[in-house]
C-alpha cells in the first residue's frame, strides 16, 4: 500500500469506543510516513515531526493549511508555528492513542508540506 492510498482516504467519525490501532496496524501504517516520529506521551501514543521553513511566512502557510484540511477532515492536530518551522502532533481524543485518521491525516501533511517552500 503506497502513501498515495493515504491521501485519498478520509477520515471515519471515532468514538470513545473504538479501539486504538494495534501493533500490527501501526506496523503496517507507519512506513507510509516514515518521516514520522511515534512518541508516547503519558501513555498515548501520537504521531509527532517537525517540518522546516525557509521562514515564518512559508511555516504559518502550512500552518494554515493543515488547519484547513483538518477541519475539513473533522480531525484535528497540535500545531505548534514558529520561525521556520512546525511541530504537527497527531492523536485520537476519543480513544487516547492512534487510529488510522491519525495516519491518514500524516501522510496529508506531508503532501501539503511538498508544495510549500521549504
Amino acid at each position: 500500500m503506497a502513501e498515495e492510498e493515504l491521501t485519498q482516504k478520509k477520515c471515519t467519525a471515532c468514538s470513545g469506543d473504538a479501539p486504538p490501532a494495534s501493533k500490527a496496524k501501526i506496523e503496517q501504517l507507519k512506513p507510509q510516513i516514515p518521516d514520522w516520529d511515534i512518541k508516547d506521551e503519558n501513555g498515548e501514543l501520537r504521531l509527532q515531526r517537525v517540518f522546516k521553513f525557509s521562514d515564518f511566512k512559508h511555516a504559518l502557510d502550512f500552518t494554515n493549511q493543515v488547519g484547513e484540511k483538518a477541519e475539513e477532515e473533522g480531525h484535528h492536530p497540535t500545531l505548534l508555528t514558529e520561525w521556520g518551522k512546525v511541530t504537527v502532533t497527531w492523536w485520537t481524543h476519543a480513544i487516547n492513542g492512534l487510529h488510522e485518521n491519525d495516519f491518514i491525516m500524516a501522510a496529508k501533511s506531508d503532501r501539503i508540506a511538498m508544495n510549500i517552500e521549504q
